[in-house]
Formats: structure tokens, sequence, C-alpha cells
């Protein structure tokens, strides 16, 4: 496949992002991006970061060279990046060099009346430092913020030009050189960083109207590789942009480069805390009965535990099902199950009215057991006089969240529904499989049809499988073989795509169960995934109205045959983890897994996400084992970035599920775990305390 070929193909993985995204925010860009996809000018950063919470995706092009960025907001300080290059004879000769790099953004102080905003980052660092390099820089706005000029500092790579002794070298002697490190090792040169000589850099960019902007900057980078094996001239250190803005925050830049080279750039920002349907386009709550007209319903206790009471058949149409209900005096307690809204609180609200509009005026209190998988995972006390006295009040969503009562619900309070068990389900849906970053092949797929069913002969018990016939896709062109030294756990993989048809994804049985108060049970068994079929065993303990979870994990694992039917191979292992979770608010989420990974290394995964309230995700992570940086190859340990998009984020709809995937540079064998469904963390904490104050705003949706 051609260079060309490779480039179309990740330009259009890039616009299926960026419709998907189209209803960005609409804002004016307040400063330039630069062709790395980050706060900049063209090749220079500059002294800002994004808004934050920003997502922005961007592609650059020039002669020769083409740049996919995606960079995220994590905080209002910090930013992180991803991108892939494909940079032509940059090693010398007729080929590419196919780059992945990360940069990291800490915006040191804010911009005030007096002061710049200053940002010091990293640039390509843990990469193959073909763009290595760190910077200082200083912006600051004049004319009502229609100009900014910034200036700053580089090492490393944008050094090459104009460089100077390094100034950090009256701190310590280390400062003065810059150790050379080599490519493709994907480590933290941290003797690297900040060494060697230093140059300087800056420029201006210019608001000529609200959707056109300027930008003329004086470049520090001497492209001295690119000079020496691509052909490329260097003719002047001077570099300018003209970029035009969209009404959704996107941006088209044409940018003249050193003199000799014209490029384009096109950036989309994403603002995940902002979906186009701020509070959905789902059917509008039942309202509330006045109590008198529940009074008058007929009604007994026997007949309110049938599938075919009032309340079993309200529930069911807004998408909650009822699996069991009691009254003693005063109060009912339900079991129910959300089969529809992604917001736990949205699912109670529901449940809540319902209640109130079918059961007599002498029921006061209502008592909801929300329930996954069987389980119990949290129960709520609400008064029937707040729903009333609240529902249309202004401050109505903070204050139902205080007056209600949220606890754990190690075992069920209530009668369960006869012929509520058992179930079955089943659906057949289209699939997209991508494989990112081959070496040979920057973007692979597959298209096809997935059918997917499960049965559930009892309350925790669930049989299910997902059959997979790819139609469509080029997975299977793969020639790429494992050179990996250590046992072949997931380097393997594109044996498993050349060399399956119709394939089973996973057919298991799954026990789910409360061993007591604040703890979860799974059991799962089966082919567990792709790769590896087995036993595995999850205990977690998770209060429900603390921020801290604790587990652990222990999984007997066997190899599947490449076809991905019904054989194994001869490989086995032991694998566990012990898991410490953590919420530190504002949906910051941290974990931290430390025991045996699938080749029998040992180590930890450190995780960082971020989730909004609409539960849009985006997160990062790294692995580190006992597997030397030699023995586990290209990229030195395992790492990479992950994002979830809510179905309802794009849609409006209050519909379930999303679509998420994992990127990494590489995927080698060190680091790797085994990927099994229903992990209880993420089944657990949807409807328990911290999840449910982050999205009680749609408690009276």
């Amino acid at each position: 496949m051609t260079v060309l070929h490779k480039s179309l193909g990740l330009s259009t993985s890039l616009l299926l992002l960026s419709i998907g995204a189209a209803h960005a925010q609409d804002v004016d860009l307040r400063f330039p991006v630069s062709e790395f996809g980050t706060p900049g000018l063209i090749d220079m950063p500059t002294g800002e970061v994004f808004e934050d919470g920003t997502l922005l995706l961007s592609s650059a092009f020039h002669s020769g060279v083409q740049k996919y960025t995606l960079s995220f907001q994590l905080t209002p300080r910090i930013f992180g990046s991803f991108r892939y290059a494909i940079v032509d004879s940059f090693d010398g000769g007729d080929g590419a060099r196919y780059d992945r790099s990360f940069d990291f953004g800490y915006l040191l102080a804010e911009e005030t009346g007096l002061r710049p905003s200053m940002v010091v980052g990293l640039r390509d660092f843990g990469g193959t430092g073909v763009y290595g390099s760190e910077y200082l820089a200083a912006t600051k706005h004049f004319m009502d913020d229609r100009l900014s000029v910034t200036g700053g500092i580089g090492w490393g790579r944008l050094s090459s030009y104009g460089g100077f002794q390094n100034p950090l070298g009256v701190i310590a002697d280390e400062f003065k050189t810059r150790p050379f490190s080599g490519t493709d090792t994907g480590q933290l040169d941290l003797d690297q960083w900040f060494r060697g000589d230093a140059a300087l850099f800056g420029g201006l960019a210019y608001q000529i109207s609200p959707r056109l902007s300027f930008a003329l900057e004086y470049s520090s980078d001497a492209y001295e590789t690119e000079v020496a094996n691509a052909g490329f001239e260097h003719k002047t250190p001077i570099n300018a942009s003209l970029s035009y803005g969209f009404e959704n925050g996107g941006a088209l830049t044409v940018y003249a480069l050193h003199g000799s080279e014209v490029g384009f750039l096109a950036s989309l920002p994403v603002h995940p805390q902002n979906p186009k349907y701020s509070s959905g386009i789902e059917d509008a709550p039942p309202a509330l009965l006045p109590r008198r007209t529940a009074a008058a319903l007929s009604w007994d206790e026997a007949s309110i535990q049938t599938r075919e009471s009032r309340t079993y058949a309200a529930l069911e149409a807004e998408g909650i099902a009822l699996e069991g209900i009691s009254v003693a005096g005063s109060t009912a307690t339900v079991r129910f199950v959300n089969g529809r809204y992604p917001a736990t609180a949205q699912a109670l609200g529901r449940t809540a009215r319902v209640l109130a509009n079918t059961l007599p005026a002498e029921i006061t209190t209502f008592r909801l057991e929300a329930t996954a998988n069987g389980m119990t995972t949290s129960r709520t006390t609400l008064r029937r006089s707040d729903l009333e006295e609240l529902e249309y009040d202004l401050d109505g969503t903070w204050r139902s969240y205080t007056r209600a009562r949220i606890e754990d619900a190690p075992r069920t309070e209530t009668q369960s529904i006869a012929g509520v068990y058992p179930k079955f389900d089943w659906r057949l849906t289209p699939y997209l499989d991508p494989a990112l970053f081959d070496p040979d092949d920057p973007i692979r797929a597959d298209a096809g049809l997935q059918a997917e069913a499960s049965f559930t002969p009892m309350r925790g018990l669930i049989f299910s499988g997902t059959l997979r016939q790819p139609l469509v896709g080029n997975l299977d062109e793969s020639t790429r073989s494992s050179n990996s030294v250590l046992p072949h756990v997931r380097t393997d993989s594109v044996s498993y795509a050349t060399q399956s048809d119709l394939e089973i994804k996973h057919l298991t049985a799954e026990y789910f169960f409360r061993p007591g108060t604040n703890l979860f049970g799974r059991v799962t068994a089966g082919y567990l995934e792709t790769m590896y079929g087995g036993v595995s065993g999850e205990l977690l303990w998770k209060p429900v109205n603390g921020p801290l979870a604790l587990g652990a994990e222990l999984n007997y694992a066997k190899k599947r045959e490449f076809d991905q039917l019904f054989g194994f191979q001869e490989y086995d292992i032991v694998t566990g983890h012990a898991s410490a979770y953590y919420d530190f608010g504002g949906g910051y989420l941290g974990q931290v897994d430390v025991g045996r990974y699938l080749a029998g290394d040992y180590g930890a995964t450190f995780s960082l996400d971020r989730e909004f309230d609409n539960g849009f995700r985006v997160g990062a992570f790294f692995t580190l084992t006992d597997v030397s940086f030699d023995d586990f190859g290209e990229g030195s340990f395992d790492k990479g970035i992950r994002f979830t998009v809510p179905i309802d984020w794009l849609s409006g709809t209050a519909t379930q599920g999303g679509y998420g995937t994992t990127i990494r540079p590489v995927l080698r064998d060190g680091g790797a775990r085994l990927d099994v469904r229903n992990r209880l963390y993420e089944v657990v904490r949807g409807s328990q305390t911290n999840e449910l104050e982050d999205r009680w705003g749609k408690f009276w949706r």
C-alpha cells in the first residue's frame, strides 16, 4: 500500500471521528494550533493550554510528512498528546519512518494584567525521539486579545537552529551536554531532558476577523535529519500561516515552512462536557399524579407482585424491569434493573414517579434497589412527599439529592416477581474492528456482522456468547510476524486475524454474587476473550459511599487456537492482580493493578481516567514489569490512551453503551493482561454514591 493510500486511510479515520464530533461547542479558537496538534503557532509551541476538557483532533501535511494527533486537556493545567507521523526518507532511502510519540505540557502560570501565561512542555518523550525536545514558552495577549506574542527557549530538536550554551549549566555541569540514546527506544530518557544546547524561538498570532487569523514565527528547529536524508530545504527560520475557523471550532490552516514548503492543517476541538443534546431528547417522564388519584386505585399486595400489575407495566414502558417488590407498613421496597438509561439517577427518578402514580397513598417511602448482573449494588431511599414538593422546584435537583439516603444492599429485601426468570436476549448488529499503527500499514480494519445472545436462568447466573463473521476488511492481509523473545501472548494477534473466518469472540458462564456488606464477587468460565479461555474469579470491596475500592482477581488462562473456534494450544498460565481504585472527585479516576501478567512477568499497571458527567471518558495508562526494556522490544514498555464515547452523547437518546477503544503505540507481550468481561468495579460503581451525585441532574428527566 502506498504512502498516499495510507494517508487517505488515516484521513478517513479522522474524518469519521470528526463527523461524530461536528456538534462541538460553537466557539472561536483563542489561539492557533501548531502542526503538532498542540497549542502553538506553526512549528513552535506557545505558553498556553486548551480549554479544560478539550479533546483536539488534528491532521497536518507537507511534502513527505503527515502528522495525525490526538490531544487532550486532562486538567486545567495539564495536556497530553499522542501523535502518529509518517515521514518519507527520514532514515535515508525510499522508505518511510512511521513514528509514534507522546507530548506533555504543564501550565506554570496563568496570564494576568502584567504577567504572560507560561507552559513547560515535553515533545516526543517516551517515543523514538524523532521530534524529541523540551521547551519553556510564554505568551501575552494585547489589543483585546486579538494579538498574542510568544517567546520561548527550547532544548533538543528545538535548539538545532541558533543554539547556544545551556543557561541551566549554571545549576549543574550535567545540563551542558545532551547524551545520545539512539532511536526506537520508547523509554523515558530523563537524562536528556532540558540538557545540551538551548535556543530561542518566538512569534505572534493576530486575529484578523472572528474567523480569520494570521501567525508568524521564528523557528529554532533546523530540520537537520530531513535536510540530510529527505531533501528538505531549510532556507529561513521564518514560518507563516493563515487560518480560517468554523462555527464548530474547527479550523483549516495553510502554512509556509522555512521558505521551501507549503503545508495544510485541519483541526477540530471536541468538548466532551457539551453534548449536542444537553438534556436528552427522550420522552418526558410521567408527571406525578395527585396522591388522592393513586389512593383511588384498586390494589392488594398479591397483585403488585405479578407481571400483570399496573406497576410492572408502567416501569416496563419506561425501560425499567421490575424484579421484586415488597410492602411493609408505609414503605415499599423495589428491586429493579435499568435497561435503558446511561445515568442510574435517571432510572431512579423514573422508578420513583411510577411508584408514586401506581401505589396507594398510605405508602410514603420508596426504597429502590439498583441491580446489575443479578447483584443489588445500592439502595436509595426517597420520601414520597419530597417528590411531590420538589418536582417543579427550581433547585429540585440538588435538594432531592440531599434528601435521598444511599446505602449498601448486600441482600435484597423484596419478594421476587414470579416469571421474571429465566430471561433470554439476543441481537444482530454490524461491527467494526480497527487495528492501528501496524508499522507495515498504519490502519487496518474488518467489518462484518456480530450475533450476541444471553440466557439468564436465575439471578446472577448468565450464559452468553458472541459470534462474528467478517465480511470486508484487511486484517487478514498482515504479514508482520512476531519477533518477541517472550511467550507470544499478544504478538500472535496477526495469526488470529489471518487464520479465522467465523469467530467465537467469547462464550462464557458468569456468576455474580454478594458475599457480604460492601463485597461483590464474580466467577467466569469458558472462552473468555479472542485469544484465551479458562476460569476467572474476582472479589471486590467497594463501600457504596466511599471513594476507595480494593479488588483481587485470579485467573487460569489457556491459549486458544488461531481459528477462534473451540480448540486450545499448549500454552497456559495462572495470572492474577490485586487492584486499588480511587475516585478523586471531579471525574478523575485512578487505578493501580499489581500482579502477574500473561507472559509470566510481574509488575504493575497505573491508570488515570477523566470521566465527564455525561459518561464521556478519556484516560491513559502504562505498565512496568520485570521484563527488561530490551526483552520487551519496540516501545520498551506497555502504554497507551483510551476513550469511550457514549451513544447518548452522540444521539441524545436514552441509550446505554457506546464506542470505546484503546490506542497503543505498539502491542507487545510484556505487561499483557487477560481481557475479561464484566470486571466488577465498572459493573458496580455506576449506581453508587459518587456516580449518582455526578449525574443526579438526570433525576428529574
